[in-house]
């Protein structure tokens, strides 16, 4: 199961990672789109599907692992986002409220994903 998130949600970061570079309404840095991304947002998520897909892909018995250290930052960016009053967090990617809610959703996806009995297979 691990393994499964890993690969889906490493095409998901990358796919969104390189979305945020273009105008558009759902991902980017102008005020119109929904979830707020910087260039430095836009590269975290590029090195997060990069990482996910490496262990999906090259190492599946770290899956596991990896989406448990994912979700643990996932819900501290989560809570420093919520509490930020600059709209960044701690001053090195912009977010607002739906990317708060966001990475809320994901910390724990991420957790339960890490912690599923079939953890280490496909």
């Amino acid at each position: 199961m691990a393994k499964k998130f890993a690969m889906i949600f490493g095409w998901i970061f990358i796919v969104l990672g390189v979305l945020g570079f273009f105008n558009n309404p759902l991902i980017g840095s102008s005020s119109g789109a929904l979830f707020m991304a910087d260039t430095a947002h836009n590269l975290v998520h590029l090195i997060s599907g990069i990482i996910f897909l490496w262990v999906a892909y090259g190492a599946a018995h770290k899956a596991a692992t990896t989406l448990k250290v994912f979700g643990v930052i996932y819900l501290l960016m989560a809570l420093l986002g919520f509490f930020s009053s600059t709209g960044s967090v701690l001053g090195l990617v912009m977010v607002n409220a739906a990317d708060n809610w966001l990475h809320l959703i994901l910390g724990i996806i991420f957790l339960w994903g890490a912690m599923s009995k079939r953890s280490g297979s496909m």
